[in-house]
């Protein structure tokens, strides 16, 4: 199983996690996600760390 993504920062922009890129909704359905979901969870987070990284928003441990 992919492991979390979580980083222990927990700060949200826009329903949007700064640490980890997943909405609050994923991250409380993580548990319940099967392999190909999570990957392509992960994807869409990165896609979305990207972004706030760009315009200075993401945080890092």
């Amino acid at each position: 199983m992919s492991k979390n993504p979580c980083i222990k920062v927990c700060e949200f922009e826009q329903d949007v996690c700064v640490g980890c890129g997943r909405s609050r909704q994923e991250i409380k359905g993580w548990k319940k996600l099967g392999k190909a979901e999570r990957l392509t969870l992960l994807a869409e987070a990165d896609l979305r760390l990207l972004a706030l990284e760009a315009t200075g928003r993401r945080k890092r441990r």
